[in-house]
């Protein structure tokens, strides 16, 4: 039996990248000041959870040791264990962007090797021309924000105008990306769907990565909530990843939560949906359960990124950790002799720091199975030799780029 799960905690950075100057992020670290921050009681939130940031499963898979190689200290409060199991390291990203196409893609072997077309920040975000395509072909009457803004934020600001005029909440924000908010009732969840992929085919020319509509429910602004219908139109990654050479032999790829939207559905054998980080691990382990030999489980936990990393919610982030810590011996509990899991992010967010937007930060590599030897990987020069390790382990041909650290 040789199996493959490979999780992406969204946006669980540990610092310390290389070139996070360029992008405005020196200094950024997700895990780092989320620790800080617990250990300071700045973390705490009565009834969710209090005191230091407590890790103790990735701790022992070399978590704590991994912050030191990417940024120099251990995080602040944490208990350091022991002893570490599995293999343990940090991964530079070399991708031209710090949005999540770009860190799925070079995970799985393919980096974006090119700049992404993104919108301007000051003014109307959507030239006149674009959004007259968008109002004419998609038979609106017009559109609300045209600006960059927190998806919440331009909700609660404009939810009620968007109601009544029937225009869609259109922004943006300095990732790639085109994003859509409107009512699941009031505008319709099938025409929000339809409009997404309108945008999709406006926005090619423009080399803009991603369309994500975002249905809302509720009647006032303090009631307007996201639902767990969001839908992702992302342009096709540049060549064949992993995901599209383990189809080709015949192997499952099975896809849970947004991979199949951040993959244009290419390489993507089944799709399973789940809203949640707790719906995602439920049914990341009924795949686990049901995957065959030479197969990949390959899940986004998004609520990290979504809910906390945006939202710059520390204590939340740190309690959406402790959690998903929690529940990883559920998983172990399903591994068998040959399985690999990795444990690894995309890119950073952390919740301390200035804006609302990704930060440009090294990522965690953690992985495990039974009778693998535990081993400091050390800080690997892209993330896509996770892609080369895990089809090394499956046995099948690696891409272009990356290195097998097995």
């Amino acid at each position: 039996m040789a199996r493959a799960f490979l999780f992406v905690l969204d946006s669980f950075g540990v610092g310390g990248a290389r070139d996070a100057d360029v992008y405005g992020d020196e200094g950024a670290n997700t895990l780092g000041h989320i620790a800080q921050f617990c250990a300071a009681g700045a973390g705490d939130r009565a009834g969710l959870r209090e005191g230091p940031l407590k890790l103790p499963n990735m701790s022992s898979l070399g978590l704590l040791h991994i912050a030191k190689m990417a940024s120099g200290e251990f995080p602040p409060g944490m208990a350091v264990p022991e002893r570490v199991f599995g293999l343990h390291g940090a991964a530079n990203e070399v991708s031209r962007g710090k949005d999540t196409p770009s860190g799925h893609w070079e995970i799985a072997g393919a980096p974006v090797m090119f700049d992404w077309g993104v919108f301007p920040g000051a003014g109307d975000a959507f030239p006149p021309q674009l959004v007259d395509r968008i109002c004419r072909e998609g038979k609106l009457p017009g559109i609300l924000g045209n600006c960059h803004a927190s998806g919440t934020d331009v909700i609660r600001t404009h939810g009620l105008d968007h109601i009544r005029t029937g225009k869609p909440i259109c922004y943006t924000s300095t990732d790639s990306v085109f994003q859509i908010a409107a009512h699941e009732q009031h505008f319709g969840l099938e025409r929000l769907l339809e409009l997404g992929g309108i945008v999709r085919k406006l926005l090619d020319p423009l080399n803009i990565g991603r369309v994500i509509v975002r249905p809302f429910v509720g009647e006032t602004p303090a009631s307007f909530e996201r639902t767990g219908n969001r839908r992702d139109f992302s342009v096709p990654p540049p060549e064949d990843t992993l995901l599209d050479r383990l189809v080709a032999t015949g192997r499952s790829v099975l896809a849970v939560g947004k991979i199949g939207d951040i993959f244009a559905h290419r390489g993507v054998s089944r799709v399973i949906k789940a809203n949640g980080n707790a719906a995602l691990m439920d049914r990341t382990l009924d795949a686990i359960d049901q995957a065959a030999d030479g197969d990949l489980v390959f899940t986004n936990f998004v609520d990290f990124d979504m809910l906390y990393g945006h939202r710059r919610d520390v204590a939340g982030y740190a309690a959406a950790l402790e959690e998903f810590d929690r529940r990883l011996p559920e998983v172990h509990a399903r591994m068998k002799p040959g399985d690999l899991l990795v444990l690894t992010a995309d890119h950073g967010c952390d919740p301390t720091w200035r804006g609302t937007d990704h930060t440009r930060e090294r990522v965690p590599v953690m992985a495990l199975g039974p009778g693998i030897r535990a081993r400091d990987i050390g800080i690997r020069q892209s993330y896509a030799d996770i892609s080369a390790t895990i089809a090394t382990h499956l046995g099948i041909a690696a891409g272009r780029y990356g290195r097998s650290f097995l």
